[in-house]
């Protein structure tokens, strides 16, 4: 019987022990750290042959170069992160950085940057072309943009910072690991020695998120990290801000646009100015571009400029780009053009003793907006250097206007000109007004928010325009203030204002056919002027000399004389 009974019970005492075991294991797997390593690589998302970047503490979908152990960052990422007043020439091979008095050329793929004081030779190459993608040399950024930054192998990465604040630190207890996930099965980035130091991104119940020395972020555990204290950051301020002076006036700018389309019409300028008061600067449309090389006709006069000059006004020369035998992006991405434009446009003000340019370039395709901003930023270094006042043109802010950059022509130019007009246009198949009030605030609104307000001046419409509506057909006739209220007051139509747009407003129906009008008049125009005064502007403009009525003059002296 006994010889039975042990048999048995030395199969459940093996049962038992191996249920143990079982258990046992599984109890020491779950409760156990993980000794797995992350692959570094996988990590930051880059392959043998590439640098990652890590910027504060974001590691970036785009990679850097390491080129003969320098650090070179991509074009578009310098511009995105760091500095977008870069300019990369493509097709005559320049990298350009304009300030207030002078462009630095860097011809691509050379050691050497120049300017009209100096030339200077680096010991690495300023920037590399691979195919189509320009690079540019860290050291060289830092002449430009205040940051730091370091190198790290195995695998390749660089840390970049330019933002300073105050960091969260702690050290180490004991030796431990950091780990890709909070948690010991989540895999080891880095070992850690007892002491070392580690920056706490965010505090947890158990873990912390951390960035190491050499900028792996991670987790470790609370119970190992000792010594937590808050350390300051000492800002990078090797590159001072640069000091942009300005040619805007100590007074309120009333302008008018005189359209000017022959030699002829200049000679008109006191007969069409014998109502206005208050006018102290004109812009004539003298100037426009003729060809794909920046040449542009001509129709100054010096006699023009004297007699604006001895009306107390100052003379503001346009230039457009409305030829149809032009394309403004051949002219403006090429620097010889850009250069041979501006030089011409600075002669031309000089031999007619005009006082400014206004630049009226419309309709630029979005990948024309780099280009057009370099043409600013140069010419207002020539404008400077010439005691020419810098006007743009622009239109009420919109996102499909982002590229015209209006921040930065508030830094390079004097005054930026609101377009407050064409809300509503002909062809935009929709009958409305030229310019409502919400219309006008909402473009000051935007625009101040990019740009000083003394340098901001709106522009208010001269015209408004005659709406026919029969069926589907929508036309607009654009005509002087005072025909558009004649025409209604012609057809019967009752005047009345308008809350909601602040403007007089008349329609009728008359042979199948709705006729509207909503009045540009005096009385829309004080309105506007209101709204001026609020956001304290730098001033008005009007298009156009002629389509006015005699009552608006006095409203316009009286705002630009308070």
């Amino acid at each position: 019987m006994k010889k039975k009974i042990i048999p048995v019970i030395a199969a459940i005492v093996l049962i038992i022990i191996t249920i143990v075991a079982t258990y046992g294991m599984k109890i020491i797997e779950k409760y156990s750290y993980s000794k797995e390593r992350a692959d570094l690589f996988e990590y930051f998302n880059i392959s043998e042959n590439e640098t990652a970047i890590m910027l504060q503490d974001e590691i970036l979908e785009q990679k850097a170069k390491i080129i003969d152990d320098v650090a070179y960052l991509e074009f578009n990422l310098v511009q995105e992160y760091f500095n977008d007043r870069f300019y990369f020439d493509v097709n005559e091979g320049y990298l350009l950085y304009t300030g207030p008095t002078e462009t630095v050329t860097n011809i691509v793929g050379s050691n050497t940057y120049s300017s009209t004081s100096e030339t200077v030779e680096a010991e690495y190459p300023i920037s590399i072309l691979e195919g189509e993608n320009l690079y540019i040399a860290i050291e060289y950024l830092k002449k430009y943009s205040n940051l730091s930054y370091e190198v790290f192998d195995n695998p390749s990465r660089i840390q970049i910072d330019n933002q300073w604040s105050q960091r969260q630190v702690a050290e180490i207890k004991k030796d431990t690991a950091v780990r890709v996930l909070g948690g010991i099965k989540s895999e080891i980035l880095k070992d850690l020695k007892k002491n070392e130091t580690v920056i706490i991104l965010e505090k947890m119940e158990k873990w912390s998120k951390v960035k190491t020395t050499d900028s792996l972020i991670g987790y470790v555990e609370n119970k190992r990290l000792m010594k937590e204290r808050t350390q300051e950051t000492e800002p990078i301020e090797e590159v001072q801000e640069q000091v942009f002076s300005s040619l805007t006036r100590d007074h309120k700018i009333n302008l008018v646009w005189h359209q000017v389309t022959n030699a002829t019409a200049n000679t008109y300028l006191a007969e069409m100015m014998v109502n206005a008061s208050g006018v102290n600067v004109i812009s004539p449309t003298w100037l426009s571009l003729i060809d794909n090389e920046g040449n542009f006709s001509n129709l100054a006069s010096v006699e023009y400029v004297n007699q604006a000059h001895a009306m107390g006004m100052e003379v503001w020369a346009l230039i457009d780009n409305f030829s149809p035998d032009i394309t403004t992006k051949e002219i403006l991405s090429y620097t010889s053009k850009r250069t041979y434009l501006i030089q011409n446009l600075v002669n031309t003000a000089k031999e007619y003793g005009i006082d400014g340019i206004n630049l009226d370039f419309e309709s630029l395709n979005e990948d024309t907006g780099e280009d057009f901003i370099q043409f600013v930023r140069e010419l207002s270094v020539a404008c400077r250097a010439n005691a020419l006042v810098l006007s743009v043109d622009n239109y009420v802010p919109k996102d499909y206007s982002a590229h015209y950059h209006r921040s930065e022509q508030g830094i390079f130019a004097d005054y930026l000109i609101i377009m407050g007009y064409d809300e509503h246009y002909a062809g935009g198949n929709k009958a409305g007004s030229v310019a409502s009030i919400n219309f006008v605030e909402e473009g000051i609104i935007n625009t101040v928010a990019e740009v000083p307000s003394e340098k901001v001046i709106n522009a208010v419409p001269f015209y408004t325009r005659i709406w026919s509506t029969a069926g589907t057909e929508i036309k607009a006739d654009s005509v002087a203030m005072g025909i558009a209220e004649s025409f209604m007051t012609s057809k019967g139509a009752e005047i009345s204002w308008d809350e909601e747009t602040c403007q007089n407003y008349a329609e009728i129906n008359q042979e199948n056919t709705l006729y509207q009008v909503w009045l540009e008049d005096a009385a829309s125009l004080e309105v506007k002027l209101n709204i001026m005064r609020k956001y304290n502007l730098g001033g008005v403009a009007a298009w156009k000399l002629g389509l006015e009525t005699p009552d608006v003059w006095p409203l316009l002296n009286t705002y630009v004389n308070e």
